[in-house]
């Protein structure tokens, strides 16, 4: 599992802005969530996050896109990180103010040596929102 990833000094370099590595960083906030009231209230809270997200990217060259939804309403706000020919990551029960966190797991993701976030590093609470996990295709062996 990957609990025993480590902190390298690549990844010490990623959470100091290297572009080229971010580049190929996406992070995608469902925008529909509601906040865990269930409010119908415009913004929404989905819409909350994802511009705190972007506000938390300061200039850093990490994609930040929304959608309509990740369907995992279940877990309110929710979250996907992904990077070209890496797993893929679905985090939930965020809050509207979780975009500092999912930059600095997209941060920790860029250079990450085995295609998956590190779990030390890792905010907490993308420790504890993980929903699932998703391989890249090309390691599927069926």
């Amino acid at each position: 599992m990957e609990r025993d990833s480590s902190f390298s000094a690549e990844t010490a370099d990623a959470l100091s802005g290297d572009s080229d590595a971010l580049a190929g960083v996406t992070v995608i906030v469902c925008a529909s969530c509601r906040d865990e009231t269930g409010s119908d209230a415009h913004p929404r809270a989905g819409e909350l996050l994802a511009q705190d997200t972007r506000r938390a990217v300061s200039g850093d060259n990490i994609r930040i896109r929304s959608v309509e939804c990740l369907g995992n309403c279940k877990r309110r706000l929710s979250a996907a990180i992904l990077r070209d020919g890496c797993w893929s990551y679905v985090f939930g029960d965020l809050t509207a103010t979780s975009g500092a966190d999912l930059v600095t797991a997209a941060k920790l993701f860029a250079t990450s040596t085995d295609g998956l976030i590190p779990w030390r590093g890792r905010p907490e609470s993308l420790k504890r929102g993980l929903v699932a996990r998703i391989p890249p295709l090309d390691t599927l062996k069926d």
